[in-house]
């Protein structure tokens, strides 16, 4: 798949052009080298960046990068006489950023080497800079060497992996490398789908609808938030068709009580809101930073939840007694579903976390399954495409938890596993994602 941003839209010339791909070697050095995180070396990054032509390419390079690193890798082994060092590290990840461009992003070959070339500049490569452009301009003439498709994932992950999925190994990896469409969910609230699909056009915009989810439009390529007609008021938000089917398990009805066990970043709970905007729905996150955007988010779209924050185990510092009829618990996990969205959780997950992780999940299902009202429903989900965090740990959860039974799902949802529904990374165009319907007897 091309580019996640148009190339018209781009900043490609100039000294400002050079300075994104500068900005992107940077946060790549950063997260490739130096441990750091995509999402706060990249939020850092864009907050200095005034254009949101210039955020959009920033980010866009980084992705393309983090992608598709190992076949860049193989390529640089392949054409440089000698491999880089540590101390090259910089001009490692600036060369990544000018095959990115050339590769996965189709940009402009002219304008994008000669802004790479002037960003070694800019970066105190000056000496380096032929070399630079000697390398992407072999990379306008030949193919790229493209690695194996199972370099830079980790061995524990593919030995999951093959024990989990061993049909859909292949299809798993692949889908995980390709630049996610941009999913919109309509608030029906406020207007109806066909005519928010009538002003995205009226924008230039080919809005695709499918059948499920139902709230949902499909833009095969993404644009900013701020092109999106209607967004500050509230007509819609972007979240991926996976998240989205979230409220299709529940069956909402006028002042349920209901609870979003890990709300941040709030898109669930608000999608929940504009079904059925009389809920008294509690918003509880650990992360009280996090809980912010909950209530800029709920604000946006003319909402209102209560918000706490607090470890969602320990129900004697929040819970005032009062059954829910409703749980939500999207379950913090290793996240392997989205992958496409996170690639760098191929660098920084470990098998030892995903332990971990089970037993933070099995605590918060234990711990929330008494807060829930007899014939209330909980659902349970993850962005995990790992069984022991989805199917089996329902299994534990169900044999251990006598007045619990699982209700089953449509095939909307994926792939029935006997003990949920499984989507694998792709699949109908969304992310990776486990849903469970538990009912309280």
């Amino acid at each position: 798949m091309r580019a996640v941003m148009r190339s018209d839209d781009a900043r490609l010339d100039g000294a400002r052009g050079a300075g994104v791909r500068a900005d992107a070697a940077r946060v790549l050095d950063a997260i490739l080298h130096g441990g750091r995180s995509l999402k706060a070396e990249l939020s850092a990054a864009q907050s200095r960046i005034e254009d949101s032509r210039d955020r959009a390419l920033l980010e866009a390079v980084v992705m393309a990068v983090l992608r598709n690193r190992a076949d860049y890798d193989a390529t640089l082994q392949a054409w440089l006489p000698r491999p880089l060092g540590q101390r090259d590290n910089d001009l490692r990840v600036l060369l990544y950023v000018g095959l990115a461009q050339l590769d996965a992003m189709g940009l402009p070959a002219h304008a994008a080497v000669a802004a790479t070339v002037d960003a070694a500049r800019l970066m105190k490569r000056v000496h380096q800079a032929g070399m630079v452009n000697a390398v992407l301009r072999r990379a306008t003439r030949e193919p790229l060497v493209r690695a194996d498709a199972l370099a830079g994932w980790p061995q524990w992950l593919l030995q999951d992996l093959r024990a989990d999925w061993p049909e859909d190994v292949e299809a798993i990896l692949r889908a995980s490398r390709i630049a996610p469409p941009m999913w919109l969910r309509v608030n029906r609230s406020k207007i109806d789908r066909e005519s928010y699909a009538a002003r995205l056009r009226e924008q230039g915009l080919d809005p695709r609808m499918p059948d499920h989810p139902v709230d949902a439009l499909l833009l095969e390529t993404p644009v900013a938030m701020s092109a999106l007609p209607g967004f500050d008021e509230g007509l819609v938000s972007v979240q991926d068709g996976s998240a989205q089917q979230l409220a299709d398990a529940f069956t909402l009805k006028p002042g349920m009580c209901v609870l979003d066990a890990c709300a941040a970043p709030g898109g669930k709970a608000a999608h929940l809101l504009e079904r059925e905007p009389t809920l008294r729905l509690l918003a509880l996150d650990v992360d009280a930073r996090r809980l912010r955007r909950v209530r800029e988010g709920l604000q946006r779209l003319g909402l209102q939840a209560a918000r706490v924050a607090a470890d969602a185990t320990a129900i004697d510092e929040w819970w005032n007694g009062q059954p829910f009829d409703a749980i939500l618990i999207d379950a913090p996990c290793s996240a392997t579903g989205i992958l496409r969205r996170q690639p760098d959780i191929l660098l920084h997950r470990r098998a030892e976390d995903v332990a971990a992780l089970v037993a933070l999940q099995a605590r918060m299902l234990d711990a929330l399954w008494p807060t829930l009202a007899a014939g209330g429903t909980l659902v349970y989900a993850t962005c995990s495409i790992l069984q022991a965090e989805n199917a089996r740990q329902i299994e534990a959860f169900l044999a251990r938890t006598a007045d619990a039974e699982l209700v089953a799902l449509d095939a909307t949802f994926g792939r029935d596993t006997g003990l949920g529904h499984q989507r694998l990374p792709g699949e109908g165009d969304m992310d990776g994602f486990f849903y469970a319907r538990l009912r309280k007897r």
